[in-house]
């Protein structure tokens, strides 16, 4: 296998410890999908109909500007994609990643942090913003053990 990349946008730092694990278990390298605005709290709060992530969830062509710190994908054959999941699928940012770069031919294998949540759509709703990857639903950890993260990185190896 080529080089791998783990990308990973962490909204509250649960999706950073576990990509920190994927990439030290894979030797891969690791790159923070950084909102050009980072998410307070209150941006955070699902529970409010008005806040900033609520917001951007209910509209799926909205496209949260991430930092201007460029990764060359170009340079990796398979892209370990990591996210919490919101509202049952990936945060729009993670759109706004894929369009940023030129995935074509990329083996894109997803995993995501959730407090019960599966996948749902998400595999579907990312094809739309990088039709020419070939993107695989991973695995949604709902606890970020070690030992449960080591397996599923020995079963994508």
């Amino acid at each position: 296998m080529g080089k791998r990349l783990v990308a990973f946008f962490s909204a509250s730092g649960t999706t950073k410890k576990v990509a920190e694990m994927i990439a030290s278990a894979v030797d891969a390298d690791l790159y923070e999908i950084m909102p050009k605005q980072p998410y307070s709290k209150a941006d955070l709060n699902w529970m409010d109909k008005k806040s900033r992530s609520s917001v951007e969830m209910s509209d799926k062509k909205f496209r949260p500007e991430i930092s201007d710190i460029d990764v060359s994908v170009e340079r990796y054959d398979e892209i370990i994609l990591g996210f919490p999941i919101w509202w049952y699928v990936a945060p729009t940012i993670i759109n706004t990643f894929l369009e940023k770069y030129d995935f074509t031919g990329k083996k894109i294998v997803l995993f995501a942090t959730s407090g019960g949540s599966g996948f749902g759509n998400t595999v579907n709703e990312l094809k739309i913003s990088a039709p020419d990857a070939v993107i695989v639903e991973g695995k949604v950890f709902h606890k970020a053990a070690k030992q449960e993260i080591a397996e599923w990185v020995r079963s994508i190896l």
